[in-house]
């Protein structure tokens, strides 16, 4: 039987509503509600699924991804011989008459979807969530990522450079941070809520920009300003002073092959930050101009090299992992998490960073994040790398 006192904010509930908000995979929510459900999708367990995840999705969530977990959830219950809560039926069978046209998923290619940063019991941290343990960030983002619209996706890395931001808040309190290719803005949200003194977000693609900021604005935050949008009618007074302190935050349009040293050195961070930007190589020479200007280096970049020029071995300066997070003159950081996908792009990076003389160093392993994603099983933080880069 299922717990009769399942909560939704405190685990198991707390994981199962948060893989919902996140739109993670059915067959995911599936398998969070069995274990929950000591193995079977009871009665109770229905009920509290209804409450407190499909009821307050009907309307607002996207009809095509209610529908598909409606479906799976039937099946689930009717394949152990366990009676199907009504609702279940009703709410299916208007999905099947009512929206055949709209449920191929082809119409919306946006959706609105919440990451739950979920803190563990006794984490002290930034006031704006460390009383609930709990940060919700929604996101307008891309539904189908094969469709061109790869700068609207929440990307693996996001997430992992986002765990980092909030685990180590004290890294980034009071600093000017600067992220190059933002995406969906997620990273920057929680730089704003970790107390950055400014936050600047920059991409190359006018619509993700625009999408970036309609993001910043859902999550009370006003692109270029920093001031907050919409009422504070439902805020008490301490949320509001908690939402005041919040940092600004700037949205910069800034394809990488056309900035130039005068623009970048206009903003001159302290910390430069990116998550999955080392995937192409013909960007791969304007990337590491882009970081040498903001790393504030006095050498200019290296001229555009031929991939085949990456060495095999395909080594910088302290790049083992485990190497020190210290020893390092002060100055410009920039923190990059990414996916190696392909082995020789990311040795023609090192190269180039080499080159304009560049020190990478994987930090994986000695600053790990907290993991505050534990109800997501579709990200895969054991295939994520955290670069440590600065000027020699």
């Amino acid at each position: 039987m299922a717990d009769p006192k399942l909560d939704p904010s405190i685990p198991p509930g707390l994981h199962l509503v948060s893989a919902f908000l996140a739109m993670e995979p059915t067959d995911s929510l599936i398998s969070i509600a069995r274990a929950s459900g000591g193995g079977l999708i009871t009665g109770r367990m229905q009920r509290f699924i209804w409450d407190h995840c499909i009821s307050k999705a009907i309307g607002e969530g996207s009809s095509h991804y209610l529908k598909n977990f409606i479906k799976k959830l039937i099946f689930e219950i009717e394949s152990s011989r366990i009676t199907v809560l009504d609702e279940l039926y009703e709410q299916y069978a208007y999905y099947m008459t009512s929206f055949k046209d709209d449920l191929s998923g082809k119409g919306n290619s946006r959706i609105c979807k919440c990451i739950s940063f979920l803190f563990p019991d006794g984490w002290s941290g930034p006031p704006s969530f460390s009383k609930s343990r709990k940060l919700v960030v929604p996101l307008h983002c891309s539904l189908n990522m094969l469709e061109g619209d790869t700068g609207c996706a929440v990307w693996p890395s996001s997430l992992y450079l986002s765990e980092f931001v909030l685990s180590f808040p004290d890294i980034f309190s009071n600093k000017s941070c600067f992220e190059v290719g933002a995406g969906v803005g997620l990273v920057g949200i929680c730089l704003s809520h970790v107390k950055a003194s400014k936050v600047i977000l920059s991409d190359g693609d006018l619509s993700t920009l625009a999408n970036m900021k309609l993001n910043l604005e859902l999550n009370h935050l006003r692109a270029d300003s920093g001031m907050q949008a919409g009422s504070m009618q439902d805020l008490n007074v301490e949320a509001k002073v908690e939402m005041d302190n919040i940092s600004q935050v700037k949205c910069v349009h800034m394809p990488w092959e056309s900035a130039t040293k005068n623009e970048l050195q206009e903003f001159m961070p302290d910390i430069i930050l990116g998550a999955d930007i080392i995937y192409d190589p013909s960007c791969l020479p304007y990337l590491i101009q882009v970081l040498v200007i903001l790393l504030n280096q006095a050498k200019a970049c290296p001229e555009s090299q031929t991939q085949n020029d990456c060495d095999d071995v395909c080594r910088v300066e302290g790049l083992d992992n485990g190497s020190s997070h210290g020893g390092r003159k002060k100055g410009p950081v920039a923190y990059i998490a990414c996916v190696i996908r392909n082995i020789e792009t990311f040795c023609y990076f090192l190269r180039l960073a080499e080159q304009a003389n560049l020190t990478v160093k994987d930090i994986t392993e000695t600053l790990r994040p907290m993991d505050l994603l534990p109800y997501m099983q579709s990200y895969n933080r054991s295939s994520i790398r955290l670069f440590d880069i600065a000027g020699k």
